[in-house]
């Protein structure tokens, strides 16, 4: 997920992509602690998206 296409984007939908990323990275969590997790590195791109989405946010935001 890039950030020029989060930007094209609204708060609603954003604030929807937030709250489905955070479940994805909840349920990652819970499968690497079961040792069930075969790709560890979906956990960082998981985080690091939920970071974009904040920044994002955060930008629309400032800018009102």
């Amino acid at each position: 997920m890039k950030a020029n296409e989060l930007r094209a984007k609204d708060v609603e939908a954003l604030n929807k992509e937030l709250g489905e990323l955070l479940k994805a990275h909840f349920s990652l969590r819970m499968q690497h602690g079961t040792q069930q997790l075969n790709n560890t590195s979906q956990l960082s791109r998981t985080r690091r998206d939920i970071a974009r989405v904040r920044t994002v946010l955060r930008e629309k935001a400032v800018a009102k």
